[in-house]
């Protein structure tokens, strides 16, 4: 015996009453937009990646300075 599947379209998708309101028009955009738009995204997401490497360095430095004392005494 197999499981049967809503066939029921409406079902399947719950109506959308005023959601147009909400929404933003959608704008077609060239390959060059969506390259330059992908590229500061990955600028953005370097940069955040780049912060976070830092704050784990500074982190590793203390630890290592930790280190120190404690194999001093």
């Amino acid at each position: 015996m197999t499981a049967q599947k809503l066939t029921d379209p409406k079902a399947a998708h719950p109506p959308m009453t005023g959601a147009k309101a909400d929404r933003k028009p959608w704008k077609k955009k060239s390959p060059v937009d969506v390259v330059l738009e992908q590229a500061e995204k990955l600028k953005a997401e370097i940069a955040q990646t780049e912060e976070e490497l830092k704050a784990k360095r500074k982190q590793l430095q203390k630890f290592e300075e930790a280190r120190k004392i404690f194999e001093a005494s």
